[in-house]
C-alpha cells in the first residue's frame, strides 16, 4: 500500500472498540476466555485478559502449559494484526515459551509487544500474569506478516 491508499488509522479507543464489539470473533478467543483490554498503537502493545476455565487444568489442578502458550499467541498475533491497521495477520513461524510459575484457572492477564514489524518477518515477545499480578510465563516469536483475508 502506497500512503495515499492507506487505511486511515483510528484511535486506541476506537480500535480497542471494534475487537471488543466484533461479531466475527474466531472461536479460539471465546475459548481461552479471551478480552482485549488494552491498546496502545504507537508503542505496538496490547493487553488481553483472561478468564481461564478449570477444563484446562492438568491433574495437579494448574492450568496446563499449552493452554498459556495458547493465550501468548493470542496476544502476540493480534497485537500485530493491530499494529498493521487491520490490513495484515501474521501466522506465527516459531515460538518459544518459559514456564516461570504454575498459572491457576480464574483470572490472567497477558501483555504483549511488537520488537519488530517487518515486511517479511515479526517479532515479538509477551508476558502472562497471573490474578495477583505475578510473572507466570514469557513467549517470544516469530511470525510472517500476510495480507489480512476473511474466509
Amino acid at each position: 500500500m502506497t500512503k495515499e491508499t492507506e487505511k486511515p488509522r483510528v484511535s486506541d479507543a476506537d480500535m480497542l472498540a471494534r475487537f471488543q464489539n466484533s461479531k466475527k470473533r474466531p472461536p479460539c478467543s471465546d475459548t481461552l476466555g479471551m478480552r482485549l483490554a488494552a491498546v496502545d498503537q504507537d508503542a505496538k502493545t496490547v493487553s488481553m485478559d483472561f478468564d481461564v476455565s478449570e477444563s484446562f487444568s492438568n491433574p495437579t489442578g494448574a492450568v496446563q502449559g499449552g493452554f498459556i502458550t495458547a493465550m501468548l499467541d493470542e496476544a502476540i498475533s493480534t497485537c500485530i494484526i493491530i499494529a498493521s491497521n487491520v490490513t495484515m495477520t501474521a501466522p506465527t513461524l516459531e515460538m518459544k515459551t518459559s514456564y516461570l510459575r504454575r498459572l491457576m484457572p480464574g483470572k490472567a492477564r497477558v501483555e504483549a509487544r511488537i520488537i519488530k514489524l517487518g515486511k517479511s518477518a515479526a517479532f515479538s515477545e509477551a508476558s502472562c500474569y497471573d490474578v495477583d499480578g505475578k510473572l507466570v510465563a514469557t513467549a517470544t516469536a516469530t511470525a510472517i506478516p500476510m495480507p489480512f483475508k476473511r474466509f
